[in-house]
């Protein structure tokens, strides 16, 4: 890895009432729902991401685990920070860790894979006909 570019990046969001477990359906009350927490995770590893692209290039999300710690209520900042761990050729590996104002909040690792703009809009399009 180039020491010259970030190894590491943090995100932070306020949860709002469309982000929490209640509105998809979820028996749980207004916190953030899991998939909120993962859409924040893979945000935050995007962002890093970008700095490691050349011209032409980007990013797909490809594998993602991760564990809900604690709740997080409407209202609340919370913040994710993402960690290049390795680039490995195409893929790159993410640690992430999640703290809402109170403490940790959610953690995991993710995968990216870096691919051609172009090429992956022209398979996304020969897909959808």
């Amino acid at each position: 890895m180039n020491n010259e570019r970030p190894t590491q990046y943090s995100l932070t969001w306020e949860v709002t009432d469309d982000m929490t477990a209640k509105r998809i359906g979820s028996a749980g009350s207004k916190i953030l729902s899991t998939p909120n927490m993962v859409a924040l995770m893979e945000d935050s590893a995007l962002e890093l991401a970008k700095a490691y692209l050349e011209e032409g290039q980007t990013t797909v999300g490809a594998e993602i685990h991760c564990r809900h710690l604690a709740p997080t209520p409407v209202g609340m900042k919370v913040t994710a920070t993402a960690t290049l761990r390795s680039i490995e050729r195409r893929k790159m590996w993410f640690d992430i860790e999640v703290h809402d104002e109170k403490g940790k909040c959610g953690e995991g690792s993710h995968l990216r894979i870096m691919v051609n703009s172009k090429a992956m809009k022209e398979k996304g399009e020969a897909k959808a006909q």
